[in-house]
């Protein structure tokens, strides 16, 4: 990364990027804004390597071992939000951080960018076609996925500093729905009976937002009766951003799907806008 206190854009990134960082707000030391040039996303990608690679279980192939980056097409053509530490950032690099000071990351698709570019990273996972098809031309979907915070950062002003960035962007481009995959860190759904089964019996989506895995992959979350299903070791069981996002009033798609790659076994999360817990869409809105 280069040194410069000052940087010129290439012309490709002018035509991508904001012309300079497009802030959402500070807390303390922590801000919250979208990448502006390839070496801000390449610190995204270097922190999602770290995660998701050598702190959990997804498997590298060649390429992302040699640039211990995580990165694919989508990257191209994304937006990518970032929070970044300042106490990280030497004097005078405000403008070009290094790539340790992004200490979390979402990556943001809108539905107008997905179709011009091949469709959403979901929809490899999730029949979610028919879904745009129902809601028509004026409903906008926004694709929210490659989340991750480093371990020192896992905390609630963290996680409530990237949902108010999200809240912002959402309003920025008018956005009506959010859409896409939250993970549990395991290949098995046997040992994911209780949290699935809990997800599928009081939050799937309603008809109007019917959303099922691809029937190539579909697994089951239908696995214990109703009645058997416990709430607390149901949360106990359940990644804080899964947890999160069901406090704050998201539905959950119809059907797991076990990505190996990755090691985990994904649901689909599906926030219309305007049904998002009042209290949760307040807080993100603050800082």
């Amino acid at each position: 990364m280069t040194n410069s206190t000052t940087k010129t854009k290439s012309a490709d990134e002018s035509e991508r990027f904001p012309a300079g960082p497009l802030s959402f707000g500070r807390r303390k030391n922590l801000e919250v804004r979208l990448a502006s040039t390839e070496e801000e996303v390449m610190a995204a990608q270097a922190l999602r390597y770290h995660v998701f690679y050598e702190e959990m279980s997804a498997e590298a192939d060649a390429e992302t071992l040699a640039t211990k980056l995580d990165a694919d097409r989508f990257d191209t053509f994304c937006d990518h939000l970032l929070v970044i530490d300042h106490n990280l950032v030497p004097e005078g690099r405000e403008e070009t951080p290094p790539l340790d000071a992004v200490v979390g990351c979402y990556r943001l698709l809108r539905q107008d960018v997905a179709e011009a570019n091949g469709g959403f990273y979901t929809a490899s996972e999730f029949e979610i076609a028919p879904l745009l098809k129902r809601a028509g031309p004026d409903v906008r979907f926004l694709e929210l996925g490659r989340s991750c915070v480093l371990e020192p950062y896992r905390n609630k002003p963290t996680v409530e500093l990237l949902w108010h960035g999200i809240m912002h962007y959402v309003a920025h481009y008018d956005m009506d729905v959010m859409l896409g995959c939250a993970s549990f860190e395991t290949t098995d759904p046997s040992v994911l009976d209780m949290p699935l089964s809990y997800l599928y019996h009081e939050h799937k989506t309603p008809e109007e937002w019917y959303v099922r895995a691809r029937a190539d992959q579909y697994v089951e979350m239908n696995r214990l009766p109703k009645d058997d299903v416990e709430l607390r070791p149901a949360l106990r069981a359940m990644p804080p951003m899964i947890k999160g996002y069901i406090r704050a009033g998201c539905f959950i798609g119809d059907g797991a799907v076990v990505d190996k790659q990755f090691g985990t076994t994904d649901v689909l999360i599906l926030f219309p806008v305007s049904q998002i817990n009042e209290r949760y869409s307040s807080k993100f809105k603050k800082v």
